[in-house]
C-alpha cells in the first residue's frame, strides 16, 4: 500500500500511471509464458474493466479477441442495489470451456462484483483458470476474492469510492469521491 497516499475526497489519481504498473505486470507475465498468450482469453468487466481491457488487450497485442461481460444481474446484493437500465449483454467471442481467462475490472473492493462475473461467466463453460487484473485494489473485501495482477494498491475508508474515467483517447483518470 502506498504510504504518502492521503485519503482526500476530489482528489485526481495518477491512473495512467497505475495502468502502466498493470500493463507492465501483465507484460511480464506474458513473457514468461510464450504459449500463454496465444491461449488467453480476456474479458472486461463493464464499464470501467472493459476500457481497462480494451486497451490492455491492443497494448498487450493478444491473438484472441476481447470479450465483455456486466455482472450487475450476477451480484448477490441486487436487492440492495437494484436493477441497472444499462445493463449490457455479455459478448464472449472465443471459447470459454478450457480457456486460460484474464479477467479485467477497474477497482476491486468488496470482491462481489468478481463473484458476479464469475457466475456469468460458467454460464459461457468451464475455465481452464481464471485469473484478476485490476487497476486498483482499494481493500475493504467481503469475499475472499483477490487479484494477480495489480496497478495500485490503496487504503479508502467505506465512505469513499473510486471514480474511472476516460476520454476519446483511451486515458484514463481516477477520481476520489465521497459517496
Amino acid at each position: 500500500m502506498r504510504s504518502d497516499f492521503e485519503p482526500d475526497s476530489g482528489k485526481l489519481l495518477d491512473a495512467e500511471f497505475f495502468y502502466s504498473r498493470l500493463l507492465q505486470s501483465l507484460r511480464t507475465r506474458l513473457e514468461s509464458a510464450p504459449d500463454f498468450q496465444a491461449q488467453v482469453g480476456m474479458i472486461g468487466i463493464h464499464s470501467g474493466g472493459a476500457w481497462i481491457a480494451q486497451r490492455l488487450h491492443a497494448d498487450l497485442q493478444l491473438q484472441q479477441p476481447l470479450g465483455s461481460l456486466d455482472s450487475a444481474l450476477y451480484r448477490d446484493d441486487l436487492s440492495e442495489r437494484g436493477f441497472r437500465a444499462d445493463v449490457q449483454p455479455a459478448h464472449i467471442p472465443f471459447e470459454v470451456a478450457g480457456r486460460h481467462i484474464l479477467l479485467i475490472d477497474d477497482v476491486l473492493y468488496t470482491g462481489r462484483t468478481v463473484r458476479g462475473a464469475l457466475n456469468e461467466l460458467f454460464d459461457f463453460g468451464r475455465p481452464a483458470r481464471v485469473e484478476l487484473a485490476v487497476l486498483v485494489d482499494r481493500g475493504g473485501r467481503e469475499l475472499p476474492v483477490a487479484a494477480q495482477y495489480v496497478g495500485e494498491t490503496l487504503a479508502l475508508w467505506p465512505t469513499q469510492s473510486l471514480v474511472l474515467t476516460h476520454n476519446d483517447d483511451n486515458f484514463f483518470s481516477l477520481t476520489l469521491e465521497n459517496e
